[in-house]
């Protein structure tokens, strides 16, 4: 991109800087479009967990229009708490904020199956764990030392694993027809295969806003190919946009206040990961676009958007939101710090989020096109995971950690049926298997001596490690 035009070397690096108009809307918008997708997805993926989503006929579908319109309005309201500010409130710096994956193992237990009705508990969770995670501002710089590498990495793997069931099942049909002879039919696969194809070829052999956007013209594609084929029809696209408002505003508490321990409790867990996540993308924001290391002030402020945006959106229906990473690589990419363009692109998504009819399209999206989508999504953010665990010294100590939390937090996703007579909070929150891995690494990090003796490590795995200890 030539930046020449927009402005010298010394405002593209300032952050206060205001591009001309008709040049800064744009770039606003393309900050929308590599993210749109991924900040819709965990409505969709919640609404199918609680009954309500893609092909379940239930009379709460509608229901996810709300969800969907309520993503959009609060990563736009939350983004300008960061890009504005107010108070010790927001970074002031280019941060775009959407609604967050980490939360989905958490949310999923919460709702499964229950329908509108589990939404209550779950929103209620989402404020109060969001007025924590704002807390956390004011002491964020103290607890980075029991989050490093090893663990960060660990959780964010176990994320994107507790999901990649979720883009299968949506590949092949969706959860409703599993069990019929619809689920995994060629025609399904053939519409997820596109998206995925199509996002392959945009990402790697197109270049700037064609690549960053690939996920979102891999939908593009999908959806054009479910049309031809006739999975979607002209005539529901139309009835989905007609019987849409052209504008609606937020209801505070739409779907009651429930106070559910287990929610509360792994909102304020999973709060953690979500601002030390938040603090490495403040870093790569003013490494990548200003050339410097990001300030206490700037770390602060974004935590505290961070967990009082996900407070409000809580309020009216909206899911955790965090800071969005693929965000801070257009930053680099574009070489433009400016907040206010970022600003621009908060607006455009609070006005997406006021007109329903935008969701209603939204929601005509065959549920096998999104599974394609999906399928690349959550694969990056198990190998986002990967590479965070790139960094971490392998030595012994570290991989026994890593073996011990990996052991049990996937074995429990993998059987919930192990735990099945604990309390239903302990269930809730053991099943995720997110919030254990989670925590086994924080307490064998913290209190495994460094490094491992090799005396340990050999009766640990068995006798199978080579050591090279003399006997006595």
């Amino acid at each position: 991109m030539n930046t020449d035009s927009i402005g010298t070397p010394e405002q593209l690096r300032d952050p206060d800087y205001t591009p001309p108009l008709h040049k800064a809307v744009p770039l606003g918008i393309q900050h929308v479009l590599a993210m749109f997708v991924s900040n819709v997805t965990p409505a969709i993926i919640v609404a199918g967990a609680a009954g309500f989503g893609f092909g379940s006929n239930s009379p709460d579908f509608p229901e996810l229009l709300y969800l969907i319109q309520m993503s959009m309005l609060f990563a736009g309201i939350a983004t300008l708490f960061q890009t504005l500010g107010f108070g010790p409130v927001g970074a002031r710096l280019p941060i775009v904020q959407g609604t967050s994956f980490a939360f989905i193992p958490i949310m999923i237990p919460l709702v499964a199956g229950k329908g509108v009705d589990g939404l209550g508990a779950l929103f209620g969770g989402i404020l109060i764990g969001g007025l924590f995670h704002a807390a956390l501002g004011t002491v964020i710089g103290k607890i980075r030392f029991a989050l490093p590498p090893l663990v960060t990495g660990l959780v964010v793997m176990m994320i994107g694993l507790a999901l990649v069931k979720v883009g299968i099942q949506y590949a092949a049909g969706g959860v409703p027809k599993i069990g019929t002879p619809e689920y995994g039919s060629l025609q399904s696969w053939s519409a997820a295969l596109v998206v995925v194809f199509v996002t392959l070829g945009f990402k790697f052999f197109a270049k700037g806003m064609l690549s960053v956007s690939a996920v979102l013209i891999g939908i593009l594609a999908g959806y054009i190919f479910a049309l031809m084929t006739g999975m979607l029809t002209v005539a529901s696209i139309s009835g989905s946009w007609n019987n849409a408002a052209a504008f609606a505003l937020p209801q505070p508490f739409k779907y009651g206040f429930e106070f559910s321990l287990a929610a509360v409790i792994g909102f304020c867990l999973m709060a953690f990961v979500s601002a030390v996540e938040t603090v490495g993308d403040v870093s790569g924001i003013t490494k990548g676009g200003a050339g410097r290391e990001a300030t206490d002030k700037e770390v602060a402020g974004a935590t505290y958007a961070d967990g009082v945006g996900s407070a409000v959106a809580g309020i009216f229906g909206g899911l955790p939101n965090t800071s969005f990473s693929q965000n801070v690589g257009l930053i680099a990419m574009t070489g433009i710090m400016s907040r206010h363009v970022v600003t621009i692109g908060a607006l455009f998504l609070i006005l997406c989020g006021l007109v329903p009819k935008v969701g209603g399209v939204i929601r005509t999206v065959p549920i096998e096109v999104l599974g394609g989508g999906v399928i690349v999504m959550f694969g990056m953010v198990v190998a986002a995971g990967i590479s965070m665990l790139s960094d971490v010294d392998w030595n012994k100590r570290n991989m026994v950690i890593f073996a011990i939390a990996l052991s049990v937090g996937l074995g429990l996703q993998l059987e919930p049926g192990a735990v099945q007579h604990l309390p239903d909070t302990l269930r809730i929150l053991m099943t995720s298997g997110l919030l254990p891995a989670a925590l086994i690494a924080i307490v064998l990090n913290l209190v495994l001596p460094e490094p491992l003796s090799d005396e340990a490590t050999e009766e640990i795995s068995g006798g199978m490690a080579h050591t090279d200890v003399p006997a006595e």
